[in-house]
C-alpha cells in the first residue's frame, strides 16, 4: 500500500473523527507525550552555561528518536500507519477551534476572547471584536500549514519517520522556540529547524489558497506581505488567506503586556471584522483540505496507471 494512499485514508479519518474526547481523556495524545519529554529536558538542561549547545543536542535527540520510533512503527503495517498519521493531522480540530471563536463572538466579546485565548499566545483580555476575529483567522492560516499541510507533506516525503520528526520539532518550537531571555539560546536549534521544515509546506499552503481564491493578480502584493512578516513562514498562508477573505490581518498586537507594532497583511482591506469572517475562514479551511485531498488522490491514480 502506497504512502500517498495511506495519507488519503488518514486525512479522511481525521476529518471524520478529529480528536474525540472519549479517546484522549483515557489515553495520552502523542503530541502531549512529546511535550512532556521536551518539558522534562527543558527543566533539566536549560540553565547555566552552553545553553545553545544543550538545546542543539536536544533537537538532535528529538530528530533521532522520532525517526527511529517512526521506523519501528512503520513495521506494524498500513493500518497502524493510517491511524498514527490521522492522529497527527489536525484538520477537524483546527476548524472546530476556529469556529468556536466565531460562535463565542456571537454570544459576547468576553466569550470570543476566552475562545481565542485557547489558540493564540498573544494577550487577549483587552482585545476588541476585530482583534479577536483577526487573531482567529491568522491562527487558522498558520495552523493550516503547521497542523495539516506540513504533516501531510512530511508523511509523503518520509513516511512515519518524516511525520514524527516534523511533529517533534514543531512541538519543541512551540514550547521553547521563543526569543526570550530564557529560550533565546536553548530554543535556537529547534526554532531554526522548524523554520526549515516548514519552508516548503508554508508555500504550498499559500499556493493552495491562491488557487482556490483565484488571487493570481495580487501575487506580488501577497509575496511582499509574506516577506515583511515577523515569521519566515507564517506570513505566506496569512497573506493568501487575507486576500481570499478580503480582510486585513496581523498588525499591532500585545505579548506579555508589551505592544508590538508589527506590519499589516493586506492592510488596505477592512480591519473591523467579526464572526462572519471567522466562519468564512472555516469554510476556506475545508475547501483547501478538499483540494489537497484531491491532489493526493490524483497522484495515487496516476501512480497506479503508470
Amino acid at each position: 500500500m502506497s504512502t500517498a494512499f495511506i495519507l488519503i485514508c488518514a486525512m479522511c479519518l481525521d476529518a471524520a473523527l478529529g480528536e474525540p474526547d472519549w479517546l484522549w481523556s483515557r489515553v495520552r495524545h502523542p503530541a502531549v507525550m512529546i511535550g512532556k519529554l521536551i518539558g522534562w529536558l527543558d527543566d533539566r538542561l536549560n540553565h547555566g552555561s552552553y545553553r545553545r549547545l544543550k538545546g542543539t543536542a536536544v533537537a538532535a535527540l528529538l530528530v533521532a528518536g522520532a525517526a527511529g520510533l517512526g521506523g519501528l512503527l512503520s513495521l506494524l503495517g498500513p493500518i497502524i500507519g493510517t491511524i498514527i498519521c490521522a492522529v497527527l493531522l489536525a484538520q477537524k480540530s483546527l476548524v472546530e477551534h476556529v469556529r468556536a471563536v466565531g460562535e463565542g463572538l456571537q454570544t459576547s466579546l468576553v466569550d470570543g476572547r476566552a475562545k481565542v485565548a485557547m489558540i493564540v499566545s498573544r494577550d487577549t483580555k483587552d482585545m476588541t471584536e476585530a482583534q479577536v476575529a483577526r487573531s482567529a483567522i491568522e491562527s487558522a492560516a498558520e495552523n493550516l500549514s503547521d497542523g495539516v499541510i506540513a504533516p501531510a507533506f512530511w508523511f509523503l516525503v518520509g513516511g512515519l519517520p518524516g511525520l514524527l520528526v516534523y511533529k517533534a520539532i514543531n512541538t519543541a518550537d512551540s514550547m521553547v522556540g521563543y526569543r526570550t531571555d530564557k529560550y533565546r539560546d536553548f530554543g535556537w536549534a529547534a526554532a531554526r529547524l522548524d523554520d526549515v521544515l516548514n519552508l516548503v509546506p508554508a508555500r504550498l499552503t499559500f499556493l493552495l489558497i491562491v488557487i482556490l481564491s483565484n488571487q493570481w493578480a495580487k501575487w506580488e502584493q501577497m509575496v511582499g506581505d509574506a516577506r515583511r512578516h515577523i515569521s519566515p513562514n507564517a506570513g505566506w498562508p496569512e497573506a493568501a488567506m487575507a486576500r481570499a477573505l478580503s480582510v486585513a490581518l496581523a498588525g499591532p498586537r500585545s505579548y506579555d503586556g508589551k505592544l508590538r507594532d508589527l506590519a499589516w497583511v493586506n492592510g488596505n482591506a477592512p480591519r473591523e471584522i467579526g464572526a462572519p469572517e471567522v466562519f468564512r475562514a472555516c469554510d476556506m479551511l475545508w475547501r483547501i483540505w478538499g483540494l489537497a485531498l484531491g491532489l493526493v488522490s490524483v497522484w495515487v491514480g496516476v501512480s497506479f496507471i503508470i
